[in-house]
This record gives structure tokens, C-alpha cells and sequence, in this order.
């Protein structure tokens, strides 16, 4: 492998090698009120692993990532997360927690995706996280 090559191929897994944990990602986001979008997938998933080495490091690269936090949870290693996270569900998992007036929502994507469907996906959580936390409440008469 030449240095280009290497470069270009460490420049490619450099955005998810920094992926936060679950835990410090929970940790920022239940802090700051951030959104956190969690990926659960497995090793011997194909779609997985093209959501982790493909999808994900370019929607990180665009920006969509920018302002949350964000976490890699691995079925087989992180069992009892990834279960209570998917409800047992398939995998690849997008699960995206944002706060609302209500307290926090879950919004979830099944199934391998491209970046604009990633993308339009963590977008619509924003806006309706926007939506939610500028709803005016009436002022109470008492």
C-alpha cells in the first residue's frame, strides 16, 4: 500500500474511529440536550458494515453529523445494549433520540441506506425537534 493510498484509506475510517462510545455519547447528549443518533449493527452484516465504512463517514463528511452526538453499537459485543436499543429487532438500526417539550423521542430507520435517505432521516428529526421545542404553550389563567 502506498502513502496515498493509506492516507486515503485512513481519512475514509478516520470520521467513525472517533465515533464516540454509547455511553460518553449519552452521556453529551442527555447534558447538553443534543440529539443522538446511534448506528446498531454487526460485523458479519453487509449493510452494516457499508452503512459504517461508507454512508456514515460521508454524511459525518457533509455535515449532518455536525451539533449530536453519535455512537456505534456492535450486536454481538454490546448484546444486552443492542437489544434493548432494537427492541431484538434487524440490523443496521439508525435510532435518532432528540427532547421535546414531552420529554425525549425516538425515531428509528430499518435496513441499509444511502446518504441522502441517512441524511433526510436525521434532518426530519431535527425539524421536528425545532418544531416541538418552539411550540408556544398557552399561559395558564392562574
Amino acid at each position: 500500500m502506498n502513502a496515498a493510498t493509506f492516507v486515503a484509506v485512513l481519512h475514509a475510517l478516520l470520521p467513525l474511529a472517533t465515533a464516540d462510545s454509547y455511553a460518553e455519547a449519552h452521556r453529551l447528549t442527555v447534558e447538553s440536550g443534543k440529539p443522538m443518533l446511534v448506528m446498531v449493527g454487526a460485523e458479519w452484516c453487509g449493510p452494516c458494515q457499508r452503512m459504517k465504512t461508507e454512508i456514515l463517514p460521508q454524511v459525518r463528511r457533509n455535515g449532518t453529523l455536525n451539533n449530536m452526538a453519535f455512537a456505534l453499537v456492535d450486536v454481538d459485543r454490546q448484546a444486552e445494549l443492542a437489544r434493548r436499543l432494537t427492541g431484538g429487532g434487524p440490523v443496521p438500526q439508525l435510532l435518532m433520540f432528540h427532547q421535546t417539550n414531552d420529554g425525549w423521542k425516538r425515531r428509528k430507520l430499518i435496513g441499509g441506506q444511502s446518504v441522502q435517505s441517512v441524511e433526510k432521516f436525521i434532518n426530519q428529526g431535527l425539524a421536528a425537534e425545532r418544531a416541538k421545542k418552539t411550540k408556544v404553550r398557552p399561559v395558564s389563567d392562574r
